[in-house]
Formats: C-alpha cells, structure tokens, sequence
C-alpha cells in the first residue's frame, strides 16, 4: 500500500528484500491511478509475481468511484502480465465472464469475500466457500473476525478438507493463531505486512515476524503448536524467546501467544495432539506444571545470596523471612507456595481482602488488603513480591507501593519485565535495597518449561 507508484515500487524492493515470495499491490490506496502507465510500471518494476487488488469501499476498501472503471482496470493489470488478480465475489461471476476468452494460461483469479464483523460457523464457511467456487474463482479467498479463539478452528477445518486452492483468514488479535498456523492446514498464502501498523486488514502480523520471529517457512502439518494463552497476553515475550531455542536444536514446533476468553472452551476445541505443551492422561485430564515459582524463587534466592547480609548456611536464605507478596493471582500463588516452602513467614497483599484471605489460609499465612500495605513494617529486612500487571508498559509511571514503604524491605522482585526496570524496582534501589528484575524470572521459569516441552536440557537457552 502507497499513496505514489514510485513508493509502490520501492516497496516491492523491500518486499523481495525481506523475504515475500509475491506481492500484493493494493491500487485502491493510490491518490492518483493513470491504469495504462502505472499498471505496465509496477508490473515491469516487480522482481516478484503480482497480485492485484482494487478493493471498493463496499468492501473494505477504499475506491469510491465507477465500478467498470475499477474492473477495467483490473482486466488490464491481467492484459499486462500480472500473476493474480483478486476480485470480491459480489462482483466474480460478471468479471470472469467478461475475461474469459482472454485469461492468460498461468494467471489465477482470487475470488474473495470480507467479514471483519462476524465469526461465521463451519456450515456458513462451507457454504460461502461453495458459493466463490461457484463464481469462477481458481483461488478461494475468504476473511472473517474471530469473536473468540476458538472461531479459528472452524476456519482450519475448512482449509484442511478444502478441495481447492485457498485462503482462509481470521482478523483481530484472537484470530492471530490463523496467519501463522494456515500453512499447518493446507492454506495458500498468508500475509505479511512490510512494517507493524501498516496494515491491509486488522491485526496482520509483519513479514519480518513471519519468516524470522515464527519460522514460517518451517512450518508443515507435522509441526507442533505451543504457547502461552491468556488475556491480556500480546505483551508476552516468550515467542521470542523459543522459538529461537526450537530452530536452534531443529525442533519442529512453533511458540504462539493465544488470546483466551474461556480456558475450558480452549482445550476442548484444540485437544488434538498437534496442540501441546499440556499433558493429556488416559482419563482425558489435562496436566500442567507451573514453572514460574521455580524461576522466581531461584532469581530472588540468587539475588539474597549476592546481598551483603547473606549468610553461609546451607537452607534457604529465605528461611525465616517474612515474605511479602503482592497479588492473589496465579503467578501470587506461585510465588506464595515457593516461599513456604523454602522456610518463609508469608504474607499476602492483595486489592481484594478476601482473594489475599483465601491465599493466606489455603498456605498458612497472613493477609493484607492492599490499601494497608503502606502502612505494614513489623520489621526491617523483608522480602516483596509484586506479581500484579501494576507499572506494566504502557502504564510506566504506576507503582503498587510508596516509596516510603520500600524502606523496610531489604530485597524486591517485581514479576513485570516490560520494562525491566519498573518504577517499583527503581525506587527500591534507590532506597537501598537489592533489586530481582522479572527478566530473571522470565528466564529461569523457561528452562523449566523447555524441558518439559522438549525433554532436552533447559540449559540450551
């Protein structure tokens, strides 16, 4: 997409340079359009096949003028020599009428269909499908909005029993799952953007993430999905982290973030073993291990034998400290059970009373609301624990305690690690105490889980 022809061009370059195999040039989003010149410019100018599109209004686009105009234009991108051409399927079956004698051996029309508004059943998508193959389509294109993550999997049995070339895609952030497993299934193409925020459709991901972040061009139907699901989760790192470690020892899976509304739901639609990173006994259950405790009860532990008051026993230097989480939330629990177990006095703040009275009784421990926690230093040299999202980017400035407080804590770990340094273990420092950055944890809970999705050594990280 560019508002020039000379910046189409550039663009093309960079696309060849990045990696695409093929471009799609979207003439809608030109400011000005001379068909003769320019088509036979960006045809001539591309070291990569073409793909045309002229995409109205009425579809998503943005041409807001004479329709045959729009469709000559596209017959004669195809006169010209491109390689595909994508034509809405409101409008299919008079274009391939209209081209049919003069339709080159080797060029394909993508027939298409857009419905950023809704989330269309398996029975819908089988029959919209019937209806663009209907219309003369050589490709079958079709997009349609994830409501929830689980939509995209009647988009993946749609491809995987397809009979015909085609391209199924799910927009939004839940429907990411789609731009990167398509290939997995069966798909024709996916798309790639040339930098994040420039997009065609919503949530397209870059091709730079495609091909270096997701290994696309690994992936087949025998690849292995695993990830991290959540809500929120796009802030996680941890695609980043393995699928680097997967192409270093040659594995053949991909890491993805997945936005979950309803966990339940999640596993009982992706329950095939291709989806992993979860263990499925004999009776159906699923059984997970959690990780986070260990990489956080370790960095914080390193960081208390590093301090200047580490003693020379060899039980816990968390033995005997009274050990202050923030949060009743998973990664709270976590924490909370590590520190019991390693000898600590535990206590629980929370926003909400109850969840950190839950906690505390569930554990042996104490509770705090976190309105109290100001006020709360029955001695010096404790340890604190944020596990909330509080100071997260983009909510920099954001702390879940004064600075004041921090005076009587002699280390503090905050589980956030966008940024690494967060206002919370900023003004710790600076109020003397030794500081455990979520980067740490983040690391240390990975070796954890690599193992188990692997069986290699977490160490290779």
């Amino acid at each position: 997409m560019a508002e020039s022809v000379d910046k189409m061009v550039i663009e093309i370059g960079r696309a060849k340079d990045i990696g695409a195999d093929l471009v799609e040039i979207r003439l809608d989003s030109l400011k000005v359009f001379d068909p003769h010149q320019d088509l036979q410019t960006l045809i001539k100018g591309s070291p990569l096949p073409t793909l045309f599109t002229y995409r109205p209004t009425w579809e998503g686009g943005w041409y807001d003028g004479d329709e045959k105009t729009r469709q000559d234009a596209l017959c004669l991108a195809m006169e010209f020599g491109a390689d595909y051409i994508d034509v809405e399927l409101q409008v299919a079956s008079e274009f391939n009428d209209s081209i049919d004698r003069k339709k080159p051996e080797k060029f394909k029309v993508i027939v298409s269909s857009h419905k950023y508004q809704s989330a269309p059943s398996v029975e819908d998508l089988g029959n919209l499908v019937e209806q663009i193959q209907l219309a003369g389509a050589d490709i079958v294109k079709f997009s349609t909005t994830a409501l929830d993550i689980t939509d995209v999997a009647h988009v993946f049995q749609i491809i995987e029993h397809s009979q015909v070339p085609i391209i199924g895609l799910v927009m939004g952030e839940r429907g990411l799952t789609s731009q990167m497993l398509c290939t997995k299934f069966g798909d024709y193409l996916t798309f790639g953007t040339l930098e994040s925020g420039l997009v065609s459709a919503p949530g397209q991901p870059t091709i730079n993430d495609l091909l270096r972040l997701y290994n696309f061009r690994q992936i087949g139907s025998g690849t292995k999905v695993l990830g991290i699901i959540g809500k929120p989760v796009g802030h996680s790192k941890s695609p980043l982290l393995y699928n680097e470690a997967f192409k270093s020892v040659g594995l053949n899976g991909i890491f993805l973030h997945s936005l979950v509304d309803d966990i339940a739901y999640f596993f009982r639609t992706y329950s095939s073993t291709d989806f992993a990173g979860f263990r499925r006994q004999s009776d159906g259950k699923l059984l997970g291990f959690n990780t986070d405790y260990v990489g956080a009860i370790s960095a914080i532990e390193d960081g208390l034998q590093g301090s200047p008051t580490a003693s020379s026993t060899s039980s816990s230097p968390l033995a005997g400290k009274l050990f202050v989480v923030i949060g009743a939330g998973g990664a709270g629990k976590a924490l909370a059970y590590g520190a019991k177990e390693k000898g600590a006095r535990v206590v629980i703040a929370n926003r909400t009373y109850d969840r950190a009275r839950e906690l505390a009784n569930t554990i042996g421990g104490d509770a705090l609301s976190l309105a109290d926690l100001d006020n709360f230093h029955p001695e010096d040299g404790m340890i604190l624990a944020n596990t909330t999202s509080v100071g997260r980017h983009p909510k920099v400035d954001e702390t879940p305690i004064s600075k004041r407080a921090l005076r009587s804590y002699s280390l503090v770990f905050d589980a956030v690690y966008t940024p690494k340094i967060t206002r919370l273990l900023q003004e710790a420092e600076e109020s003397g105490a030794t500081i455990v950055t979520g980067l740490e944890m983040f690391i240390g809970q990975a070796y954890g889980q690599f193992e188990k999705f692997t069986g290699l050594p977490g160490k290779i990280l």
